[in-house]
């Protein structure tokens, strides 16, 4: 579990906290997504999850490690994988191979292991194959996949996409982003999605808001996309599908609340048309 415990943390020349008392805890397996506005905090947090950064109050403990202890950061980073919005920030060897053995050569493993490890990381992203190809010669959503790929073979617990699908055009954002909920399913991860696409926070078992370096909600995505009022003073709007929702009710179609999927609402409208 990752403990995040009153955490306070100020950027040095910052007149004001980036993240100021945050306590919040992750469990083993779950999706969580935390979104909010540009500065309200998110991609400190992520940092701050596997001791990028280290709090200048409070504790983070990922599986009772502190990551204040600098004898616990190597451990916490291989346990809490990170996936950033650029990925060739991360890309750093010749090839394909090469990229995803980096970090495993740097833990001293076997040259059999790693090979098993490389192998496996590529065919769960979908990457086999392409082994011998330079990064710079992949596409974006194949570059944002390597990158995942590379963390994969450290075989992490929890994973965090600190706006990893950003850069991605729409088609390649869907790919990447079921790509990581099927290996949640089959790799028991806890994924951490860092997002500001409300689409994609949606569809986590936790949301949580931050603003302003505050955390203002938390909850069921249902139950959170209910306080419109807090998630508009917090600079976020409804996804594409609740809001069609609202116009529908307010045109007088008896559509739930809390539809929150393009799933949930054409069941929702097929109820309505069947019903007549």
């Amino acid at each position: 579990m990752i403990e995040v415990q009153g955490v306070t943390f100020v950027y040095p020349g910052a007149n004001l906290p980036a993240l100021a008392g945050v306590s919040l805890t992750i469990k083993p397996g779950e999706f969580v997504a935390i979104t909010g506005p540009n500065g309200s905090g998110k991609s400190t947090l992520a940092r701050l999850l596997n001791g990028l950064l280290r709090p200048r109050a409070g504790r983070v403990l990922v599986d009772g490690l502190d990551s204040r202890d600098e004898q616990s950061l190597v451990e916490i980073r291989r346990r809490v994988g990170m996936v950033f919005q650029d990925p060739d920030n991360q890309l750093v060897a010749a090839t394909v191979a090469d990229d995803v053995a980096f970090g495993l050569e740097n833990l001293g493993l076997p040259p059999a292991v790693i090979r098993e490890r490389v192998a496996a990381a590529l065919a769960a992203v979908g990457l086999s194959g392409l082994e011998t190809r330079p990064p710079h010669r992949l596409s974006g959503g194949q570059k944002q996949r390597l990158a995942l790929a590379g963390v994969l073979a450290m075989a992490p617990r929890y994973l965090v996409l600190d706006e990893a699908t950003a850069m991605l055009d729409p088609v390649a954002r869907e790919e990447v982003f079921r790509q990581v909920l099927d290996l949640r399913q089959a790799k028991g991860l806890a994924v951490i999605l860092i997002t500001h696409y409300m689409e994609e926070a949606v569809l986590a078992d936790r949301m949580l808001v931050l603003q302003a370096g505050r955390l203002v909600l938390s909850g069921p995505p249902a139950e959170v996309m209910l306080q419109e009022d807090k998630l508009a003073t917090a600079g976020l709007k409804l996804p594409d599908i609740m809001a069609l929702g609202k116009i529908l009710r307010q045109a007088g179609l008896k559509i739930p609340a809390n539809c929150i999927t393009v799933e949930e609402l054409a069941r929702a409208l097929w109820k309505l048309v069947s019903r007549k």
